[in-house]
């Protein structure tokens, strides 16, 4: 193999997985493009973007030579669209724990101590009927 890393050659697809595409190089040598490499934007399903038989400029991105592997990529061959900016985010507003239990929510330390001291209110007023 005769493929320098960092260069960009031209192939044909060959084969298409879910995972990515294998592309002919030349007759004897080919390599994948997984779909992360596809586009700059996300590909839910590479057949909407690649078909067998599609001829494509790939960067060679390694090649091992004992295993015979070559990764590729499309997307680093194209440049990258221009980003829309960004709107800007208001913060949002600061949230306060209600201290009046008629409004809102309590948290849950508030709502606990509120519990317990109708507990014992109903406790007491049960203890007095008792003493009749």
């Amino acid at each position: 193999m005769n493929f320098e890393v960092g260069s960009i050659v031209e192939g044909k697809v060959t084969g298409i997985k879910p995972f990515g595409a294998f592309v002919a190089l030349n007759d004897e040598v080919q390599g994948l493009v997984h779909i992360s490499e596809v586009s700059h934007s996300f590909v839910k399903d590479i057949n909407d973007v690649l078909k067998v038989g599609d001829i494509v400029q790939v960067k060679i991105l390694s090649v091992d030579e004992d295993s015979k592997k070559i990764s590729l990529s499309i997307r680093q061959t194209q440049e990258a669209p221009a980003q829309a900016p960004k709107k800007e985010r208001r913060p949002a507003p600061k949230k306060q724990a209600a201290q009046d239990s008629s409004k809102g929510f309590n948290t849950l330390e508030a709502k606990l101590k509120e519990w317990l001291k109708e507990s014992t209110d109903r406790q007491a007023q049960l203890n007095k009927r008792l003493k009749k």
